[in-house]
């Protein structure tokens, strides 16, 4: 029986949307998925990839990477490798900028602005330094990191598990996200796991109207 490779193995980024691709789910990040945004003065990555020699080459094919914006802690993957091949600004919450003692890192608070099209929003509650990342391109995509996911029916929620920081903070994170985006065009969401209950897609469309509608009033009220 032959062996073939992992980087062989591994899948090639798929197009979500033009000039945004999505990774395959990363085991280091416990299925994580990342995505990388394509623009003329420098390609953001969003959460890490599977760091494989075909990530790192097809990386490199689309002009390398210049920042990359980790959405809360368990994103972090060979962070410190990617630096180092593409000598990228990593991004990071405060709170957890320490996990990245060998990293150069710029720590944010409550909200970044990078250029004219990338925004970072705080939304504590699945860790302690959890954040989403708006870009204003293609009519407006949010990034949701593992704030909201796609539940077993497609839907998108807040979803409570055993390693959730602070879940009354995380619901709270919610309707700070969804005031800071309702003045803003919104048209897609992309979250950071749970892929496969979108069913072939990684994008969720008619994203405005999604994110407002999400329901927190019952488990604001029971806090479970």
């Amino acid at each position: 029986m032959i062996s073939i490779p992992v980087a062989q193995q591994q899948k090639p980024p798929r197009l979500v949307l033009p000039m945004v691709y999505g990774f395959p789910p990363n085991r280091e990040t416990l299925g994580g998925t990342a995505y990388l945004i394509v623009e003329n003065d420098g390609n953001t990555l969003i959460d890490s990839p599977p760091w494989t020699e075909s990530s790192q080459n097809w990386l490199r094919e689309q002009g390398g990477v210049q920042r990359l914006i980790l959405t809360h802690r368990g994103a972090i993957a060979r962070v410190r490798e990617m630096q180092r091949t593409f000598n990228c600004e990593v991004i990071i919450h405060a709170q957890e900028a320490y996990l990245l003692p060998q990293v150069t890192v710029t720590p944010f608070n409550h909200h970044l602005a990078i250029g004219e099209t990338l925004e970072i929003l705080w939304t504590p509650g699945h860790s302690p330094g959890s954040a989403c990342v708006y870009w204003s391109g293609q009519g407006g995509v949010l990034f949701t990191g593992r704030h909201l996911l796609p539940t077993p029916t497609g839907e998108l929620a807040p979803i409570k598990t055993a390693t959730t920081f602070h879940w009354p903070r995380q619901l709270r994170s919610v309707e700070a996200l969804k005031a800071f985006c309702r003045d803003k065009s919104l048209s897609y969401l992309c979250a950071g796991a749970n892929i496969g209950f979108l069913r072939g897609t990684l994008a969720i469309a008619n994203a405005q109207a999604v994110l407002q509608g999400i329901p927190l009033d019952n488990l604001l009220a029971n806090k479970v």
